[in-house]
């Protein structure tokens, strides 16, 4: 009975009860051995908790105990709300400090399982921007995802010819990598959460995953205004070469808005 959160006084005058009732509260004492000048105390709070009740007998008091089962069927039933309320508190708590949190990744091959796992558990869609290198290794598990009728729209750095969702072809890949120094991969699950990483020479990574609402933000609209630019190149690419160089670069240039001459 300690166990279902009863003190060793309160089990003893509860099974006092069970034995022998209606009893005085001198009765009580004197067969389960809780001391007099606690059985007073005691008593109130089994009645407090529902375990037994008082009945008057010639205008004394005296006490009976709450069936067992009923008593039982109580405790369980509020044991079990208590811990459905619990559940939902407690993940709630860990909701939110995922949602502050942003973990580091500095290993390349679990920088990819997690790129996996992200496709793998989306449910509505997924947004990537990524090289030829990891995408070889995600094409697959891609494939999986839009048998699941996710929507999948990827932004590919490279020559890799793939068809997998819609796939948008970056044009000035070696510029871009000059400029970050490295390969990039982001990847957007179901707008809740999100891997960056950069893969560095010597397979070097610096990569990231979390559920940070601003973090999630910020990666959707990077890879979104890929997407804009790459539909603008597709129909206006002569007359942009034209506007900002061949290899874009006066559009590139964001300290400037200036045209080629």
């Amino acid at each position: 009975m300690t166990g279902l959160g009863l003190s060793e006084y309160e089990a003893k005058t509860y099974l006092s009860l069970l034995r022998e009732s209606p009893s005085t509260a001198y009765e009580i004492g004197k067969h389960s051995g809780v001391p007099t000048s606690k059985i007073y105390e005691i008593l109130q709070k089994l009645s407090e908790k529902g375990m037994i009740s008082i009945v008057d007998d010639r205008k004394i008091k005296k006490y009976v105990p709450i069936d067992p089962d009923d008593f039982l069927n109580r405790h369980k039933l509020m044991t079990e709300r208590t811990v459905e309320s619990l559940r939902k508190d407690l993940v709630n708590i860990q909701d939110t400090i995922n949602l502050s949190s942003v973990w580091n990744i500095t290993d390349y091959d679990y920088l990819m399982d997690k790129a996996r796992s992200l496709i793998t558990n989306a449910s509505r869609t997924v947004l990537i921007s990524v090289w030829k290198e990891e995408i070889e290794q995600l094409e697959e598990t891609m494939r999986e995802a839009l048998r699941r009728n996710v929507r999948l729209v990827t932004v590919h750095f490279g020559t890799a010819k793939i068809k997998t969702g819609q796939v948008y072809q970056h044009p000035i890949e070696d510029t871009i990598y000059q400029e970050k120094n490295g390969r990039g991969i982001v990847i957007v699950a179901d707008s809740r959460e999100v891997l960056m990483g950069t893969i560095m020479k010597y397979g070097r990574v610096e990569g990231a995953w979390s559920r940070n609402r601003g973090f999630i933000t910020v990666a959707e609209d990077y890879i979104k205004h890929d997407v804009y630019i790459m539909k603008i190149i597709r129909r206006y690419d002569r007359l942009l070469r034209e506007r900002f160089g061949s290899r874009y670069e006066r559009l590139r240039d964001i300290f400037s808005d200036e045209e080629v001459l």
